[in-house]
């Protein structure tokens, strides 16, 4: 019964795979259906959670976007890279890093992938090398940003065991980034960045496909457009500053009336609000941007998938906690690889952490009175953010669709894409850093 399980378990997810975008909510969904009605299992919990928080943020990004915030971002990131192009693999991951911890989610990246493949192109370099760190540190963020799922949910169980808010922020924020950067002082050094000598740009070049380096896009930015991203940002401070408030360890709020998810929820909610308001945005303008739609499947994503990987997790639970207790007690990095593999199946930084940690902090035996092997958590966070392993992510197919030089691709192999040695070196330094710090700091 158990390979079974597993087969439906996989099997839907590969289908969903396959499908696409959306469709791997979907394909959630029928497996949540054939291990409950057809195979006796028990129903997992629904992320509701996960969910409204991503619908939260999405909502308030949504509004940002339509009154111009996104493009007046967008200049200025553009105006840095233009500025410095000799330097687009540092300054492009730190530029969708610095998003994506500033939004919450990693679809920010879309808006400067034209911008980055752009300027590399005038500076003769493969855009494969700034896209794919790029790509990557946009995910990688969503582990270090205050209002992300994820982070939410993991300071969230994780707080009440005795760690420090701001301390764990501090872990992750420092370890992510320095991965990132690490990786793309890697790529710059060791790989072959010349575009003029790439045989599928030079064929791409001969049938007219690529097209010239346009230069700066002028924008037409409003004060609504900087209003907007004002009022943003200090939402984002206000969850902070909130989350900080309520900490066990600073207590400057008690007792607590609404949780940090519920502050996240209401806070953004109210920012686009503001957004409204002040910044002349019609409402019915919000649902049609392409951040609201991509926010939206995610929610469905996350809602199927996740959901499947509790179904499974909770029927299996105490076999998991004794395998998982003994593994990776004696192997403390096994941890991140389970994570790794994880995340390339559910999609989602956030349903892989709600599916996995419950079970792992059980199995070592974490709790308030023993917070020895907590290190071990903390510090294989990030490797929750392995959603490039399968060439499917659509920031990763958005990257590879506008590189019309050729040199960002899929490779034959699936696995031999652009992302994955990238990707792989960022998660893998940012873990190893995280088991250097995490045991100094908690």
């Amino acid at each position: 019964m158990i390979a079974l399980e597993i087969i439906v378990l996989l099997g839907t997810i590969f289908i969903g795979v396959r499908i696409g975008g959306i469709g791997i909510g979907y394909a959630g969904g029928v497996g949540v259906v054939v291990l409950t009605l057809l195979l006796g299992l028990q129903p997992g919990s629904i992320p509701t959670d996960v969910i409204l928080i991503i619908a939260s943020v999405i909502a308030a990004i949504s509004a940002m976007q339509v009154a111009g915030g996104m493009d007046y971002l967008v200049d200025l990131a553009e105006k840095i890279l233009r500025k410095n192009p000799r330097y687009i693999n540092y300054l492009a991951p730190l530029i969708t890093y610095t998003l994506t911890l500033f939004a919450g989610t990693g679809h920010t990246a879309f808006s400067m992938m034209p911008v980055i493949i752009d300027v590399a192109k005038s500076t003769n370099i493969k855009p494969s090398a700034p896209l794919s760190i790029a790509v990557v540190a946009s995910q990688i963020a969503i582990t270090a940003s205050p209002i992300s799922a994820a982070v939410v949910y993991m300071t969230g169980i994780l707080e009440p065991l005795g760690m420090s808010y701001l301390s764990l922020l501090g872990i992750w924020i420092l370890t992510t980034f320095c991965g990132c950067m690490i990786t793309a002082f890697l790529v710059s050094t060791f790989s072959s960045l010349d575009l003029s000598k790439d045989k599928t740009y030079q064929e791409r070049l001969a049938q007219g496909l690529v097209s010239k380096p346009k230069g700066h896009n002028q924008r037409n930015i409003t004060s609504s457009a900087k209003l907007s991203v004002g009022f943003f940002l200090i939402g984002v401070l206000f969850v902070v500053a909130y989350a900080c408030a309520i900490s066990n360890n600073i207590k400057l709020i008690d007792p607590v009336v609404l949780p940090r998810d519920g502050a996240i929820i209401s806070f953004m909610l109210v920012v686009a609000s503001l957004i409204v308001l002040f910044c002349k945005v019609k409402p019915a303008q919000i649902p049609d941007s392409s951040v609201f739609k991509s926010g939206m499947v995610a929610c469905i994503c996350v809602l199927g998938v996740a959901w499947l990987g509790d179904t499974f997790v909770k029927a299996h639970i105490e076999g998991i906690k004794t395998y998982a207790s003994a593994m990776v007690t004696d192997y403390p990095f096994l941890l991140a690889v389970g994570l790794i593999f994880g995340s390339m199946l559910l999609y989602s930084q956030a349903a892989t952490a709600k599916a996995l940690m419950p079970a792992v902090i059980v199995a070592l035996g974490i709790d308030s009175g023993n917070i020895e092997n907590a290190y071990i958590v903390v510090a294989s966070f990030a490797a929750v953010s392995a959603l490039f392993v399968l060439p499917t992510y659509p920031t990763l197919l958005g990257a590879v669709q506008m590189d019309d030089t050729g040199s960002t691709k899929i490779g034959k192999y699936v696995f031999n894409h652009s992302f994955m040695i990238p990707g792989l070196l960022s998660i893998g330094i940012s873990v190893a850093l995280g088991f250097i710090l995490a045991p100094l700091m908690l």
